[in-house]
C-alpha cells in the first residue's frame, strides 16, 4: 500500500476531515432535532435532508467537476462548508428547527463532493492498483469514526447552547482540509474535457456489471443509512441508554465501516468481487437478527458493528466493478447516474427512518429491510452464475 501515490494519501486525509462531518452529524442532528422539532417525529430530519442534499447534488457536482476539474472544486466545497457550519450554529443558537434543516440540507453537497474522492482516487492509479486504493481512501473513515464523535462531545458545553463550540470545532477540520488538497495534483488524464460518448446511457445501464455494481452500492448505503438513522433515536430516546453508549456503538459502526479496507484487496484477490459481496449480504442478514434479538447494548453494538462491515463489502465491491461498464469518455455520466441511484434511494431510506421508528417500532425496521437484502442475494447470485 505504501507504494500508491501521493494523490491517494491527500484523498485519505481529507476523506478523513470531511466524512467527521458525515459522522458528526449524524451523531447530533437527531439530538439537537428532537430538542428543536415541533414534533418527536421530526427529529432524525435534519439527518434525512443532510442525505436528501447529497442526492440532489451529485449531478450538479460532477458536473462542475468535468467543466473546473476535481480540485477546484474540492477546494471550494471546503469555504462553503464552513459558511454552512455558521449558519447552523446561526440556527441552534435562535432555536430555528426549520433553518437547522436548509443548513443540513446544503451540506448535503460537500457529502457529495466527498463522494468522488474514490473515483479520484481510482483516477490516480493503473488498472490493477484500483481495489487497493479505494481501500486506502476509505480508510481515512477510521478516523473521522473518532473525530466526529469526539469533537461533538468535547465542544458540546463551551458556550451556553449545546453544540455550538462543536460546530465551530467542525469548521477547523475544514480549514486543514482545504490547505492539503492545496497539494493535490489531478491526473492528466482527468484534465480532458468530456468526449462524446457513442454509446446511449441505456446501452451502458443494461450491461450485467453496472446493473451489478449499482444494486450492490444502493443496497448497501439504503440499508445502512436506514438502520443507522434509526439507532440514535432507538437507543438514546426511546430506550434511554446514555449519549456515551449511544456514542460508542456509532463508533463501533463506522469502524466497522472502514477498518476492513485495510485487508480488502487482498479479499478481492482471494475470493473475488462478486463473492465479497455476498460475504457483505451475509453480514446485513446478521446485523438483523442481532438486533431483532434484543434491545439489549450489547446487542445494538453487535448488530451495528455487521451493519458497517456488510456495508464495506457491497460498497468497495460495487465501486470496483463500475469502471468494467464505462470507458475514459463516459465516466462522468456514469458515476453521475450510479451516485444519484444509490443516494437518491439512500435519502428515501434516511426520511423515512425516524418516522417508521417513532410509528411502528425498532423491529419494523430492521424487518422492513429483508426483502431488500434477498433482492440483493438474488442478483449476486445470478451475475456469479453467469461469470464463472
Amino acid at each position: 500500500m505504501l507504494n500508491l501515490p501521493k494523490n491517494v494519501w491527500i484523498l485519505t486525509a481529507c476523506l478523513a476531515l470531511f466524512m467527521s462531518l458525515s459522522v458528526f452529524m449524524l451523531f447530533v442532528a437527531g439530538i439537537i432535532g428532537s430538542v428543536l422539532a415541533p414534533l418527536k417525529s421530526l427529529s432524525t430530519l435534519p439527518v434525512a435532508t443532510i442525505v436528501v442534499g447529497t442526492a440532489v447534488s451529485i449531478i450538479p457536482a460532477i458536473r462542475l467537476m468535468s467543466i473546473f476539474g476535481r480540485k477546484k472544486v474540492f477546494l471550494s466545497s471546503c469555504i462553503y462548508t464552513i459558511f454552512l457550519i455558521g449558519l447552523c450554529i446561526f440556527s441552534i443558537i435562535n432555536k430555528s428547527f426549520y433553518l437547522f434543516c436548509f443548513a443540513s440540507f446544503c451540506l448535503g453537497g460537500t457529502v457529495a463532493v466527498m463522494q468522488q474522492f474514490r473515483f479520484a482516487a481510482i483516477e490516480s492509479v493503473e488498472p490493477e492498483q484500483r481495489p487497493k486504493a479505494t481501500a486506502v481512501v476509505l480508510l481515512g473513515g477510521l478516523i473521522s469514526a473518532f473525530l466526529g464523535t469526539e469533537i461533538a462531545t468535547l465542544g458540546k458545553n463551551y458556550f451556553d447552547t449545546d453544540f455550538v463550540g462543536s460546530f465551530v470545532i467542525l469548521s477547523l477540520l475544514f480549514i486543514i482540509a482545504f490547505i492539503l488538497m492545496c497539494f493535490f495534483k489531478p491526473a492528466e488524464k482527468f484534465k480532458q474535457q468530456i468526449d462524446n460518448s457513442k454509446r446511449s446511457l441505456l446501452k451502458i445501464i443494461k450491461q450485467g456489471s453496472f446493473i451489478v455494481a449499482v444494486c450492490a452500492a444502493t443496497t448497501g448505503y439504503v440499508v445502512m443509512s436506514f438502520v443507522m438513522t434509526a439507532t440514535p433515536v432507538s437507543m438514546h430516546i426511546m430506550d434511554g441508554y446514555s449519549l456515551h453508549h449511544t456514542k460508542s456503538v456509532l463508533q463501533a459502526h463506522v469502524i466497522a465501516m472502514f477498518l476492513p479496507s485495510l485487508f480488502t484487496a487482498y479479499i478481492v484477490k482471494y475470493l473475488g468481487l462478486t463473492r465479497m459481496m455476498l460475504l457483505g449480504v451475509i453480514f446485513f442478514f446478521a446485523s438483523v437478527f442481532i438486533a431483532y434479538s434484543s434491545h439489549a447494548l450489547s446487542s445494538y453494538w453487535w448488530s451495528l458493528v455487521f451493519l458497517g462491515l456488510g456495508w464495506n463489502f457491497l460498497f468497495i465491491g460495487g465501486t470496483n466493478l463500475l469502471p468494467r461498464s464505462y470507458s475514459e469518455n463516459e465516466k462522468f455520466k456514469v458515476q453521475s447516474i450510479n451516485d444519484f441511484l444509490v443516494f437518491g434511494l439512500q435519502a428515501f431510506a434516511a426520511l423515512s427512518a425516524g418516522w417508521f421508528v417513532f410509528n411502528f417500532s425498532w423491529e419494523v425496521v430492521l424487518l422492513s429491510v429483508i426483502p431488500l437484502l434477498f433482492f440483493q442475494l438474488f442478483i449476486l447470485l445470478w451475475w456469479l452464475k453467469n461469470n464463472n
